[in-house]
């Protein structure tokens, strides 16, 4: 199950074959291969004059963009509604699950930001708390997150698949089952893990997940997607109220027919207008992935990763602070050396784009990457 890199980086990414730049940056922001390029110009050309096409050509991309989400992972179309990033779906979860004061939200220590602050900004609405469980050496522990949720009053996990500073990837199976056996829903903020490796959302049942698409889904910024479980899709009211939610409003000559009824599915959570153009793009870049296969991406991304594990192991000199074990891990790698700050500058005269995290260096390498990139990396990284 492989592709053609080199043919792949001729067509999507002309730059990387070129040599322009080594770019290990896509836990930060991806670029965007050549068909979403094509895709979000020929739409803003067509955007500065619009009546050369009709507004089907730009919803398209909505819809595109859904099925192309579901496909990725496991879902439905109508489980997936379009977002502009990853808060929008985890506020998403905060303000729509029917919390009570009292109630428990549990997630770990170490949680990037976007997974964090919905749920502080409950805990003031409604009295809902927020409890983190301690890390264990610098990692997320999953045991320690199960034993949390055996306490009265826990209604929900909330997690990151992948550490955005460590790379550290959990057990969404594990963890899922143990929170459909205790009748807890379980919330998943997969940014920093879809793409780099597959992710089925009814084998980790999981309730709802939210991502953004401008990192490793390489699509442009404010696009993304949540997917919300079909049954909780009936349950849930939308935390805000767009005007393309409701059935009523798709007839667009008779938009004084108010009729306060959501659609059946995803859609209802939808808040509309948004970046049309960016989102034709997302679902071009989707579509990649998709072509290729996730399964085949994959495999290429930790063939990467084991290429810098196998780098790091038994080194003096360095720390691999991302797990070892291929299970524990998707793309991105952090690793511990004596004077980030000099690595760092190192890595950018090297033409290497990357970011420095919570004391690591993150190299995070993707679909196209090859080990020769890697290796001017790590000899730069740290020098003999």
């Amino acid at each position: 199950m492989t592709y053609d890199v080199e043919a792949l980086r001729k067509r999507e990414f002309p730059w990387a074959a070129r040599g322009e730049r080594i770019f290990l940056d896509h836990a930060a922001t991806g670029p965007l291969p050549q068909r979403a390029r094509d895709a979000q110009a020929e739409a803003n050309e067509l955007r500065a004059e619009l009546w050369r096409v009709g507004f089907e050509y730009f919803w398209d991309g909505v819809v595109r963009g859904r099925e192309f989400a579901a496909a990725l992972i496991n879902a439905s179309p109508d489980e997936i509604a379009i977002t502009t990033n990853t808060s929008q779906g985890v506020n998403l979860a905060a303000r729509a699950l029917p919390f009570k004061a009292g109630d428990v939200v549990v997630s770990t220590a170490g949680e990037f930001p976007a997974n964090i602050y919905p749920w502080m900004g409950l805990e003031k609405a409604k009295g809902v708390f927020l409890e983190l469980v301690p890390m264990k050496h610098r990692l997320p522990d999953e045991d320690a997150l199960i034993a949390a949720l055996d306490r009265p009053n826990v209604r929900a996990l909330t997690v990151s698949w992948v550490s955005f500073a460590t790379g550290a990837r959990l057990d969404l199976a594990r963890l899922g089952a143990a929170c459909r056996e205790r009748g807890i829903w379980f919330v998943v903020d997969a940014i920093q893990g879809l793409g780099p490796a597959v992710l089925d959302v009814k084998a980790c049942q999981i309730d709802i997940l939210a991502t953004g698409a401008q990192k490793w889904l390489l699509s442009p910024w404010g696009t993304g997607f949540a997917y919300v479980r079909r049954d909780l899709v009936q349950e849930l009211d939308p935390p805000v109220v767009g005007w393309l939610s409701m059935p009523a409003s798709a007839d667009f000559t008779r938009f004084l027919d108010y009729d306060y009824a959501f659609y059946p599915d995803a859609r209802k959570f939808e808040v509309f207008t948004a970046p049309m153009h960016d989102l034709k793009a997302m679902a071009a870049s989707l579509s990649l992935f998709l072509e290729l296969g996730p399964a085949a991406v994959a495999a290429h991304v930790a063939s990467l990763a084991d290429h810098v594990v196998a780098w790091c192991d038994g080194r003096p000199d360095v720390r691999l602070i991302t797990p070892a074990a291929r299970a524990r891990r998707a793309g991105l790698l952090s690793i511990a050396v004596d004077d980030l700050a000099a690595a760092s500058a190192r890595l950018s005269a090297a033409g290497v784009s990357h970011t420095v995290r919570e004391g690591g260096v993150r190299l995070s390498p993707h679909l196209y990457n090859t080990t020769a990139e890697l290796d001017v990396a790590l000899a730069a990284l740290v020098p003999r």
